[in-house]
C-alpha cells in the first residue's frame, strides 16, 4: 500500500485521538517493516539455542522465544523434526491469556484451529487431558493436521464442522474454548500482506456478524467454571470490544476476566478488561484478546468420541475414547 486510503485514515482517527498515534498507526500499515521471528517450543528447548535470541518481555512464556531479525527458523531442520513451531508474536500476545488459567484442564476445544498455532499453544501451556481443534473451512485441514502431527500434540483430535453442531452435541464440556475468530485480517497490512477490503464498512459488519455468531455457539460448549478465549488479527472495534459487549450483554454468566501481565495494552475504548496490542508497539502485526469465565456452578458434560465420529469427520491424531 503506497498510500493511505481515506477508510484507513477514518479508522485511525476512531482509535486515536491524538493526531501523532494516528499517523504512525497508518505509517506502520502503508509502509510495512520486518518483525522479529517467533518460535514456540514443542520439545525442550537444546541447551545451546540455534538462534540469536532477543530479551523477552516480562510476560513472555519460557517456552516463547523472539529471534533476532534475519533468522530463518522455519529453514531449520529442527522445525522439521517439530522441535518448534513458528508464529507472529502477536499471537503469542493474544494466547498469553491462557498463562492465567488454573490447572489441570481436562479438555480445550479450539474452535478455529487452522494452522494451529494456538492449540499448540493451549497444549504446551495447560497440558490438557484432551485437544479438540476445529476447523471448518476444507482447503486449511491439511495444514492443521500437519503441523498437530509434526509437533507431535498427543491426545488431540481435528474436526471440521459448524460451531452450531457443537453448541448442540457437547454443551458444557470444555473448560477451555479458544475462539480465534476469523476477521478482516487488517493486520496482514503489518507484515506486507493483503487484505483487499478490509477496512470497507461491509466487510467489517459482515465479519463481526460471523463474529458473533461464531462465540455465541462457543459459549454453549465451555463448561461451568470454564474459561472462553476470543482473539482476533484485526484492527475494527466493531470486530473487537463491540462483539465482547454485545457478548456480556447476551451471555450475563460470562464476565471477562482481567490479566494482571497485560494492564499496560488495555483497550482504552471499553471498560471491558480486554488487551490490544499494536504494529507500532514493534512487538508484532497486532492482535486483541480477551478471557471470559462462565461463573456458572454445576458439573461439565462429558463428550464421548466414540459416539461423536459416527456423526462428525474425526481425524484423530491420538484419541482418547471418551472425556
Amino acid at each position: 500500500m503506497e498510500k493511505a486510503s481515506n477508510l484507513l485514515l477514518k479508522l485511525s482517527r476512531r482509535l486515536f485521538n491524538n493526531l501523532d498515534e494516528q499517523e504512525i498507526f497508518v505509517e506502520t500499515l502503508i509502509h510495512p517493516k520486518p518483525f522479529h521471528p517467533c518460535i514456540l517450543w514443542c520439545k525442550e528447548k537444546p541447551k545451546d539455542s540455534p538462534f540469536s535470541v532477543e530479551t523477552p518481555t516480562v510476560w513472555q512464556p519460557q517456552f516463547i522465544d523472539r529471534l533476532s531479525l534475519g533468522e530463518k527458523p522455519g529453514q531449520h531442520p529442527l522445525h522439521e523434526q517439530g522441535y518448534f513451531y513458528c508464529l507472529d508474536f502477536s499471537s503469542v500476545f493474544a494466547a498469553s491469556t491462557l498463562l492465567t488459567i488454573p490447572s489441570p484442564v481436562k479438555l480445550v476445544f479450539d474452535m478455529c484451529a487452522a494452522p494451529g498455532g494456538k492449540s499448540i499453544f493451549a497444549w504446551k501451556c495447560l497440558q490438557p487431558e484432551l485437544l479438540i481443534s476445529n476447523e471448518v473451512i476444507g482447503k486449511r485441514l491439511g495444514m492443521l493436521i500437519s503441523n498437530l502431527k509434526r509437533c507431535q500434540i498427543n491426545s488431540s483430535v481435528v474436526v471440521s464442522k459448524d460451531s452450531t453442531l457443537f453448541a448442540e452435541r457437547i454443551s458444557l464440556s470444555s473448560h477451555l474454548v479458544i475462539v480465534d475468530a476469523p476477521c478482516t485480517g487488517q493486520s496482514l497490512l503489518a507484515k506486507g500482506g493483503k487484505a483487499p477490503g478490509c477496512f470497507h464498512p461491509t466487510a467489517i459488519n459482515k465479519s463481526a456478524n460471523r463474529q458473533k455468531r461464531i462465540i455465541a455457539n462457543s459459549a454453549q460448549v465451555v463448561a461451568p467454571q470454564g474459561y472462553l478465549s476470543y482473539m482476533t488479527c484485526t484492527y475494527s472495534p466493531e470486530e473487537n470490544e463491540e462483539v465482547c459487549e454485545w457478548f456480556l450483554e447476551r451471555f450475563p454468566q460470562f464476565k471477562a476476566v482481567e490479566i494482571s501481565h497485560l494492564q499496560s495494552y488495555q483497550s482504552h475504548l471499553t471498560s471491558v478488561p480486554c488487551y490490544r496490542m499494536f504494529p507500532q508497539d514493534r512487538l508484532g502485526a497486532g492482535a486483541f484478546t480477551v478471557l471470559f469465565k462462565n461463573t456458572d456452578e454445576g458439573e461439565k458434560n462429558k463428550v464421548d468420541m466414540e459416539a461423536l465420529s459416527a456423526v462428525w469427520m474425526n481425524i484423530a491424531i491420538t484419541s482418547p475414547t471418551s472425556q
